[in-house]
Order: structure tokens, then C-alpha cells, then sequence
């Protein structure tokens, strides 16, 4: 029989949260976020002060930088705990665990993914070597954000003479998930959304806690009219559907609607503007230099975004197959606030199955940003200063893939460079160094990575270094840098100078293409 009492209001779905209830919610940057629930959350809060002390989860960081996503949690005892990936898109609640007003902990994005699934499984919690010998180790950090956050959620097993960490499952009491349309049964689909994320998983997960599971649709159709192949979350595990005015279901933070991200048709990536020559379109070029035939690649955001850019104007997209963690196989991802959608991409999967590849081995290269690095080869991209971001999938990333190039300016805050005639010029240094004695957090471990024989390189505009047993290597500078004033005047370390020290090729700092299509 149809349920036409799953279908209720914003408000009446707010209600259904309890105070000190643990809620998962689901998205991925401006990607498939239930907007209007959290609005209706927030405005609940606002009004009545209930419901309080909840304990938020998420796997993905979700938000715009400002207000929207899980910045509508941002409030005084509302929550009282966060366990997830990133929080560099809701820096209002970033704040608030920096300012030990709320318990927090930052674990990899794909554990938790896969922490899902445990729970809903009912298994003794995640366990994996991800985030061994990084600030997740319970040795260094535990994932523990602040001082007011105590209690150990991830510990060190040995298992056959080898170490791992166990996440320790709990259960979920409500999620709120979104999808694209809903029957009456509750039957859910997704064909306008760029991504599948786990919503399944964090359904399941719920259910099986025997918890509430609350999705937010852009529209309803009759029981018997949504084709059984396409439904992704099964009417069974949906309590409640909330139909959201379009303005509050936007497909990402940047876009109302794009078929291309919903993978319903194709764009002629070859009519895109070429990059402007700058010292993001030289990072971007010298970091394609890496790209091989056949490769399967992964993209992280800001300066990677290039990456894909450069392979196009080069005429070598398609000797790579790029992945974005949240589940798009192939194609161009795209960047900003819609990252995690990609144009083109031959297959959607699921997140959980995508670190499941990730996690096992089977990328070849990832290309990935870096903040601080230090002169035993290790990555800070989570914590530095006042700022708190997250890992995000890095470290389930840079941890497994065969190599790893990371990428970014050799310094930052204030830097000025000016290309000319195939010469890098300085004209402003940055009066922040990236390269340090010792990063503040370790989200990538140079140690690790160098135990496993992994191919690590940093690639900045001016000057490129190789990871290698006693450290960092450096292997290139670019042409019109002066090796002690614009490159080990500004580090804090002096890293191991190659023999064979050559120079970038000047044909990254050119207008015109290098040519990497031709084998150049």
C-alpha cells in the first residue's frame, strides 16, 4: 500500500530531531547538500532553542565558504559534536571547534565513508592503515581537534604482525539526504544530481540503529512510475520525504542545473578558454608532465584543478582517466564550488566504493595541494594557524596512490610573479614560507611514504623536489630564479640539492603549447 504520510513538511522533519541526537548528513562541497532541512534545522534552533548537544556527522566537507551548507549548524548549543572530513567550506563551525566551544574530531574522508557502512553492518567498526603515522594516529592526535574533545574514537590494532586503526563504530539516530525525486513508497532517485555519495550507506546505517531517515526531493511521482534500476535508496529504509522549492535544490552551490554534471549529456571540452599563462597554468603544466598513457588519476582541489585544463589544451585528456573521490570515473572534473561534479565522466559510482579502489591501490598517480611541507617530506594541508580545514580524502589519497605530486606556490601571502620571455620573475616574495622545520599537523607522512618506496613530487612554480629516504630532494628550478635568493633563502631547511639539478623547461613559462602530445 502506498505511504503518502511519508511526505511532509521542512518543518514538521525538524521537529523530528531530538536533543543529543547523533544526525549524519550528506554532500559533498556545493554537491547534493540538503539545503532546505538544514535551513528548517536552523530556524527551529532559532526559534524554540531545540533541538541541542547534537553530535554531526558528515563525510565531506559541504558548504559555500560563508552561510550555506553545515555553516546553518553554526549556533551555541546546538551542536555539540562534529566527527568529519573537512571544514574549510563552514568555517563557522571550524571556528567554533578552534574556540573549544564545541567537541570535534577530523578523520579521512573515506573512513568514514566506510564507517557507514560498518554501522549499518553492524561490524566492530572501520579498519584500515589509513591514517597510520598521520595527525589521525592516536600516537600523535587522534583526530582530536581540540582540548575540550578527550574521548579516543580511533586506536592502533596488530593484526598479523601489521598495524592498522580500528574507527570505532556508533549508532546514528537520524540522517537527512537528499535525492531527486521520491514515489509515494519513498523510493528515491537521483538522475539530476551530480553525485551518489554513501546516501545509502548513511540510510542503512540509520535504519539499522533504528534511527530516522529524512530525504529532501525536488519532486514526487506515483508508486509503479520510477524505473527499479534507477532507484538508489529504497522506499524501506525512507521515513520521510520533504519536497524543496528549486531555489533551496540547486544542484551545486554554483549551478541550478547542468545536464553535463548529471551526466545526461556531453560538452566539447576543446571550445573551453585556454588557462591564462600564470604560475598556476606553470604548476598545472609541469604537473601534467607526469601524466603516462593508460594512467588512472585523482584530482584534488585548487591548484590540481589546473591539471585537467592543461591535459585538454595539450590534446592529452584522454591519456588518463581522472577520478574524483565522491564517485565519478572518467571524463573532466570541474572546480570551485561545484568540485566533485565532473563533465563527460564515462561512470558514476558510489563514494564508499571508490575509496574501496582508492584505498586498495589502484590509482597511478593523484595530484593533490599542499600548505606546509617540512624537511622530512611530510604535508600539512589540515591545520596551520587559525585555520582549520580538514583532510578531507587526502590522506586516503596521497597514503595508497602509486605516486603522488603535490602542488602549490613556494610561498604565499602577498606573492607577485611575472612571466616573460620563458623566465619566472619575483616580482613580490610571499611573506609566508610553505617549507618549514616542521609542519603543524601531518597529513601526509614523508616517512611512511618513503618507508613504502612511493614516488612523491613537489611541484611549486619555481622549483620542483622529489621525496627520498633522508628527506626532500631538489631536482628543478625554473628558468630566471636564482637558486639561493629565490629558493633556499625562502625555506627554513636546506633540502638535499641533486646532482643533476636541471632547469623546468621553458616551455611552461611560454603562450604557446609544449607539446606533450607528441612526447615532448
Amino acid at each position: 500500500m502506498q505511504d503518502k504520510n511519508k511526505i511532509i513538511s521542512a518543518e514538521a522533519a525538524a521537529d523530528m530531531i531530538k536533543t543529543g541526537d547523533t544526525v549524519v548528513s550528506e554532500g559533498f562541497v556545493g554537491n547534493a547538500f540538503p539545503e532546505y532541512l538544514a535551513i528548517a534545522i536552523e530556524k527551529r534552533f532559532i526559534k524554540t532553542g531545540t533541538p541541542r548537544d547534537l553530535t554531526l556527522v558528515y563525510v565531506a566537507g559541504q558548504g559555500d565558504g560563508v552561510d550555506k551548507g553545515m555553516n546553518h549548524f553554526a549556533h551555541e548549543g546546538l551542536v555539540k559534536r562534529l566527527i568529519g572530513g573537512h571544514t574549510g567550506l563552514a568555517p563557522k563551525l571550524g571556528k567554533m571547534a578552534l574556540d573549544n566551544r564545541i567537541q570535534a574530531y577530523n578523520f579521512p574522508q573515506g573512513a568514514i565513508a566506510h564507517l557507514l557502512r560498518d554501522i549499518a553492518a553492524k561490524r566492530p567498526g572501520s579498519i584500515t592503515k589509513v591514517g597510520l603515522k598521520t595527525f589521525v594516529d592516536p600516537r600523535l592526535e587522534g583526530g582530536r581537534v581540540n582540548a575540550i574533545t578527550t574521548e579516543d574514537l580511533v586506536e592502533v590494532m596488530t593484526i598479523d604482525n601489521q598495524e592498522y586503526l580500528r574507527y570505532k563504530p556508533f549508532p546514528i539516530n537520524v540522517a537527512i539526504i537528499r535525492g531527486t525525486t521520491a514515489d509515494t513508497r519513498g523510493n528515491i532517485t537521483f538522475e539530476k544530481e551530480c553525485l551518489i555519495l554513501e546516501n545509502l550507506a548513511a540510510a542503512m546505517a540509520v535504519k539499522n540503529s533504528g534511527g530516522t531517515v529524512i530525504v529532501q526531493v525536488e519532486r514526487i511521482a506515483e508508486f509503479g512510475s520510477l524505473c527499479a534500476r534507477d532507484v538508489v535508496i529504497p522506499g524501506i529504509l525512507v521515513d520521510h520525504v520533504v519536497v524543496a522549492p528549486q531555489k533551496y535544490h540547486m544542484q551545486t552551490f554554483a549551478e541550478q542545473y547542468s545536464p553535463a554534471y548529471a551526466g545526461r549529456l556531453r560538452v566539447p571540452v576543446s571550445l573551453l578558454d585556454p588557462l591564462v599563462l600564470d604560475t598556476t597554468k606553470v604548476i598545472g603544466r609541469r604537473a601534467a608532465a607526469e601524466i603516462k598513457n593508460g594512467m588512472i588519476g585523482n584530482l584534488g582541489i585548487g591548484y590540481p584543478e589546473a591539471v585537467p585544463r592543461v591535459a585538454s589544451e595539450e590534446g592529452i585528456l584522454d591519456y588518463i582517466t581522472f577520478t574524483v573521490e565522491p564517485g565519478p570515473i572518467g571524463g573532466m572534473p570541474v572546480g570551485g564550488l561545484s568540485f566533485g561534479a565532473t563533465i563527460n565522466m564515462e561512470c558514476l559510482i558510489e563514494e564508499p566504493q571508490m575509496f574501496d579502489f582508492y584505498d586498495g591501490g589502484g590509482l597511478d598517480i593523484a595530484f593533490l595541494g599542499m600548505a606546509q611541507i617540512d624537511e622530512k617530506g611530510n604535508n600539512n594541508v589540515s591545520r596551520f594557524g587559525k585555520k582549520f580545514p580538514g583532510c578531507g580524502g587526502f590522506i586516503n589519497i596521497s597514503q595508497n596512490s602509486r605516486k603522488v605530486v603535490f602542488m602549490g606556490t613556494f610561498t604565499t601571502n602577498g606573492l607577485i610573479t611575472r612571466i616573460d620571455k620563458g623566465k619566472l620573475i619575483i616580482e613580490q616574495e610571499g611573506k609566508i614560507k610553505k617549507f618549514i622545520t616542521a609542519v603543524e599537523q601531518i597529513t601526509f607522512s614523508g616517512e611512511l611514504g618513503a618507508q613504502k618506496g612511493q614516488a612523491v613530487l613537489y611541484i611549486t612554480e619555481r622549483a620542483v623536489f622529489r621525496l627520498i629516504p633522508d628527506g626532500i630532494e631538489l631536482i628543478e628550478i625554473a628558468p630566471g630564479i636564482d637558486l639561493e635568493a629565490d629558493v633556499l633563502a625562502q625555506m627554513e631547511f636546506k633540502p638535499v640539492i641533486s646532482e643533476n639539478l636541471t632547469l623546468m623547461k621553458e616551455e611552461y613559462f611560454r603562450p604557446e603549447i609544449v607539446g606533450f602530445a607528441s612526447g615532448e
